[in-house]
Parts: C-alpha cells; structure tokens; sequence
C-alpha cells in the first residue's frame, strides 16, 4: 500500500487537517512529548481534530486515515526541535568543529561538565546558579514557536499559556540530546528517539516538578515560566 498524502483528500478536508495538525503538534510537545501509547495519540488527534472543526466550522469524520496523518506528527516535531536546537546548543555553549585533538579535548570536556549534575540547565553553569534560567531554554521557545506572527505559539497561545512544564522538560531533553552529540569531541548524529530519550525527559520532567514543589512558597518555577513566554511572545508579536 502507498503511503497516504494530504493530497489523497478533498480540499475541504485538507483544510482542516492542515489547521488540526497544528494543533496537534501543539498538544504533543505541551501536553505529551513523549507518547508511549497509540491510545494516548489518538485521543490527542481527536481533540486537535476537534478544536480545528470548531476552528473552522466544519463538521467532517475523523478517520483513521486522517488519525494517522496526524500521529505521524509526533516524532518530526520532535525532530524538528532538535535540529533547531543543535546549532543554537553548539554556539551557546562554545563547541568547535574541528580535526585538531584539543579541539576535541574542549569539546568531550565541555559537554561532560555540562551534563554532569545536569549543569546545563543553570545560568550560569559553571556556579551553578540560576536553576532553570539558561538563556537557552528562552531561545529554544523563541524559534520553534514564536519566530513570528504566524507561529504556533502566536496563533495557538492558548496550549502555551501558561508555559507549560512538559514542554521545558522537552527542550532540556533536546539539549541533552545535542550534547550527546558532542560527547566524543567530533559532533556525531544522535537520533533523537522516544526509546533513547522518553526515561531522559521523565528525569527532567521529575527535577522540574520536585523544583517546583520544593520553592512552591516563592513560586520560583511559575516565575521563569511567565517570565520566558513574556520574552516569546514580545518577540513573535513585534519582531517581524
């Protein structure tokens, strides 16, 4: 059997799918990056597919043809995270594309230290200050969703707002994943696959949480979230 193509439905069908794979893609990394279950991406499909026909007004059958369009989706806005990641990652953090063997050395030391005890995530990730306000994290949500007026996180604000938790443990997950890259000293391709990466996000996921718990009298968590979507969406709204 072909592999099926939007273009395989009619144009009033391929409408809503376009505006309900945005959703999708939108509930996947706010609300499930990591999907462990076909059930649990279905009943992701159904509510995109569900929102997009309030959205546009139509009433159309969600088939399975239609499901799997969507579900497809899982593993490439992934994907499409980690590629913008790997570059903003390689320049934030200094690594160095080259043959010489201390380039190499630089490179392997660099992203040990910064793995170990999770460095990365830090300001300033040498003192290990300012838990959870790398800039890194604020560029991830700037380019992936709010690159512009017509991005995701503008059009659809209403799965980023608030920021959720979910989605900053995706993108540490996805840092994680680009310094792997780096950790023999030459940059290597690393998929960035569910079963290599689904038990690294649930670590993030639970530091998160335990953070978040831990300073709840502050509200120290809820703080950077409010404050990075601020930063998104003053750039997505005014930048371009």
């Amino acid at each position: 059997r072909q592999r099926l193509k939007a273009s395989d439905f009619n144009e009033v069908t391929q409408d809503l799918l376009a505006i309900a794979t945005s959703i999708y893609r939108c509930l996947v990394v706010t609300r499930e990056p990591f999907p462990q279950t076909l059930i649990s991406e279905t009943l992701l499909a159904k509510e995109a597919w569900r929102e997009a026909s309030k959205l546009a007004g139509l009433t159309i059958q969600l088939t399975p043809s239609l499901v799997k369009m969507m579900t497809r989706r899982t593993s490439q806005v992934r994907g499409e995270l980690k590629t913008k990641m790997r570059a903003l990652t390689a320049s934030f953090f200094g690594f160095r594309t080259s043959q010489s063997i201390a380039t190499m050395t630089h490179n392997r030391d660099l992203a040990e230290s910064l793995k170990d005890g999770t460095c990365f995530v830090f300001k300033d990730w040498e003192k290990k200050s300012g838990i959870y306000k790398t800039g890194l994290i604020q560029s991830a949500v700037n380019d992936m969703w709010f690159a512009n007026r017509n991005d995701e996180g503008v059009i659809y604000s209403k799965y980023f707002d608030p920021l959720p938790v979910k989605l900053l443990a995706l993108i540490l997950t996805a840092i994680e994943c680009c310094l792997d890259e780096w950790i023999t000293g030459m940059k290597e391709d690393i998929k960035f696959s569910s079963t290599a990466y689904t038990p690294v996000y649930l670590v993030h996921l639970s530091s998160l949480q335990r953070f978040d718990e831990r300073t709840s009298h502050y509200k120290l968590l809820e703080k950077i979230r409010v404050n990075i979507l601020d930063v998104a969406q003053y750039v997505g709204g005014h930048l371009h």
